[in-house]
């Protein structure tokens, strides 16, 4: 069960904070009575992005194109000045 923790606190007893997530699961951190942040073990993100990684079959078979995920970012190029002939 997660438990809450007041921003003061949870900056005071960071490492509580962090041994209590390690051992009870994640932690909610929050501001002012709001809900803000949450602290989870590094095996459950890494868990967690694998999850909502999607396959490449879901990418095929989605009804919209989703290209911007297939194709990887194109690098910018510095341009060259062309070369000047007397």
């Amino acid at each position: 069960m997660s438990k809450r923790w007041q921003v003061q606190d949870a900056k005071a007893r960071f490492s509580e904070l962090i041994e209590t997530s390690l051992a009870e699961g994640p932690q909610i951190v929050t501001r002012r009575g709001v809900d803000t942040a949450v602290l989870v073990a590094i095996d459950e993100w890494r868990r967690m992005e694998e999850r909502a990684r999607p396959e490449l079959k879901e990418l095929l078979l989605a009804p919209e194109a989703r290209t911007d995920t297939l194709t990887p970012p194109r690098r910018k190029h510095r341009t060259r000045l062309a070369p000047r002939f007397e």
